[in-house]
């Protein structure tokens, strides 16, 4: 079987690297891999280079990134991805298309996989993040998705009850997990010597994308989160950019600038990769913003995390996460709770709902089992009439 897996953005690859790998070295399995999206632009930090450093052949650079993060500008980012994406698969002529998550360059992937009648596998569906258009995307994507790989049993009761064949479901936990374990993390003095900068006794990562269904108030909004920053005057921070949302450029400028004018306050960074922004958690004291990485991955480390806004409502989490609203009072509120000593000896004992590791190796075993055929292609609704006889 030729799968073909397609990545644009460095979140994204950092949860699919594994799941990648296991394809790559199964011998009834034939990876192509389709690079796309913010990892080919030396904006973004130009990440596709990342990826041949981890020793992965792309198969195919497929540029679609515009140079705008106005909503018309994503838009018609989406439209040329369905063009060049659709002529790459024209080309490759994959068995199965693979993809992860909820952004657009995944979307612009999947209508072009549907068009050219190439069944898709999905990993992350059932999901909510009702503070983001995402929210839309990601179901949207399940419904054109033939395979479903959901991290926990509670998203994967809700892609069934989008109408998918519970037999094509699949509980496996979260991918991104398997990098904890996987990689040697850097310790403190490495990643302090990687990053240039002292983390001190007080540090945070804080990453901070746009709310993209809102319209005029994100820049108010990452100003309020920095000014709450602002208030902790030992917390040293590790801040990572926003992705190529709309907005994103408007909050990066903001952030960069407030860094210049606070050099000692900590650093910025468009790319870290995935080893190094994991180490970064395990060795800060918290986590900071609105990515979903704080409520998946953090809670592995036992780290608290301030979940800022309403980007990832609806998202299951953990005793690790607080969730506060974007203004200055909430965010300092929700911070110092993150680190009192009740909060932090609560958390010692907590659970990661989103499993342990292993999540890769059991969507590659199951792709495995996997029996493609002419009628693949061709879906049925599920009816919630079903359900009950399940």
């Amino acid at each position: 079987m030729k799968i073909s897996v397609i990545t644009g953005s460095r979140s994204e690859f950092g949860l699919l690297q594994w799941v990648i790998k296991g394809i790559q070295e199964e011998n009834q399995l034939e990876l192509s891999l389709l690079v796309t999206g913010m990892h080919l632009s030396p904006e973004f930090g130009a990440t596709y280079k990342n990826i041949e450093d981890t020793g992965f052949k792309i198969d195919k650079k497929i540029e679609i990134l515009m140079s705008s993060d106005t909503s018309i500008g994503i838009s018609k980012s989406t439209g040329l991805g369905i063009i060049s994406i659709s002529e790459a698969l024209e080309q490759i002529k994959p068995d199965l298309v693979m993809v992860l998550g909820d952004r657009f360059e995944i979307f612009s992937a999947c209508i072009a996989a549907t068009f050219l009648k190439i069944p898709i596998a999905h990993i992350h569906g059932g999901e909510r993040t009702e503070g983001s258009i995402d929210e839309s995307i990601r179901h949207s994507i399940t419904k054109l998705s033939h395979f479903h790989f959901a991290s926990t049993e509670e998203y994967k009761k809700r892609i069934i009850q989008l109408g998918e064949n519970p037999k094509n479901v699949f509980c496996t936990g979260t991918p991104g997990i398997d990098s904890i374990y996987n990689y040697k993390l850097l310790n403190k003095s490495q990643i302090e010597s990687k990053l240039n900068f002292k983390l001190g006794n007080l540090s945070a990562t804080v990453t901070y994308h746009p709310d993209t269904l809102e319209k005029d108030i994100n820049p108010k909004n990452i100003n309020n989160l920095l000014s709450a920053l602002n208030e902790f005057e030992d917390l040293k921070v590790i801040f990572c950019l926003p992705n190529a949302d709309t907005y994103g450029r408007t909050l990066s400028s903001i952030v960069k600038k407030y860094f210049v004018d606070n050099p000692n306050k900590g650093i910025t960074s468009i790319n870290l990769g995935q080893k190094v922004y994991l180490s970064a958690i395990k060795n800060t004291n918290l986590v900071i913003g609105n990515s979903s990485s704080g409520i998946i991955e953090a809670p592995s480390f036992k780290k608290p995390t301030v979940n800022v806004g309403e980007r990832q409502k609806g998202r299951l989490s953990g005793d690790t996460v607080i969730h506060v609203n974007n203004s200055k009072k909430s965010i300092i509120a929700g911070i110092e709770k993150a680190l009192s000593k009740e909060f932090l000896s609560k958390i010692k004992k907590s659970i990661n709902p989103y499993g342990d590791k292993g999540a890769s190796k059991r969507i590659v075993d199951t792709i495995k089992q996997i029996k493609l055929n002419d009628n693949t292609i061709k879906k049925e609704f599920f009816d919630m009439k079903n359900l009950i006889n399940h």
